[in-house]
């Protein structure tokens, strides 16, 4: 198999399992439930954002829609460089973290364009799926799901620290899902061994 189509063969797992888990929670959770995994530790808490990784967004009806289509635009030009990578027979540990970014773009993107479409709202109730009266928003308006929280310790900010004194800190307070994983672990690797995977002659 070449390493273009194991690419591809990590692209559809991470994408089952992101989508598996983001559709379980959404048909069984009402936004804001969570369960323990760890105490202390780990909490699989169930919210929703409208906009990028970890829960960050972009304002307004614009801000959402310039989201979903620059993710579209992203996922095309990332795949494209994907199958150029593996023309020119790159490092396989480079070509599959681009994978893992590629794998949780998609991810990210199918919430946004169908989920809308598929589930009405979790205010409140268990969504359903394909609902009678239709979703909760139009195609491209979607919310990401998110579930993995982990906080790990809460601090008090001393007072006379600039902007930020005097309030808690939470680490890690950021609500985030399998895609956003890849995406983070994928670039992680990248820079760690950039030089490694980015060798000139």
């Amino acid at each position: 198999m070449s390493s273009f189509k194991k690419s591809l063969f990590l692209v559809g797992i991470i994408l089952f399992i992101d989508q598996a888990l983001k559709i379980w929670i959404k048909t069984n959770m009402k936004l804001g439930d969570e369960f323990v995994v760890f105490p202390n530790w780990f909490i699989i808490h169930f919210v929703e954002n409208n906009g990028m990784a970890f829960g960050m967004e972009l304002a307004g009806e614009f801000g959402k829609v310039f989201l979903s289509l620059f993710r579209v635009v992203a996922v095309g030009v990332i795949g494209w460089y994907l199958h150029g990578l593996s023309k020119k027979n790159a490092p396989k540990g480079f070509q599959y973290c681009v994978a893992l970014v590629l794998a949780g773009a998609l991810g990210n993107i199918l919430d946004s364009a169908f989920f809308g479409l598929l589930f009405d709202h979790s205010y409140g109730q268990i969504a359903t799926f394909l609902p009678d009266g239709g979703g909760y928003a139009p195609f491209l308006h979607g919310k990401v799901v998110d579930m993995f929280y982990f906080p790990l310790f809460k601090v008090n900010l001393p007072q006379w620290l600039p902007f930020w004194g005097g309030n808690s800190f939470m680490f890690f307070d950021p609500v985030f899902n399998v895609a956003d994983s890849a995406i983070t672990i994928g670039i992680v690797i990248i820079l760690f061994f950039q030089k490694k995977f980015f060798v000139t002659e």
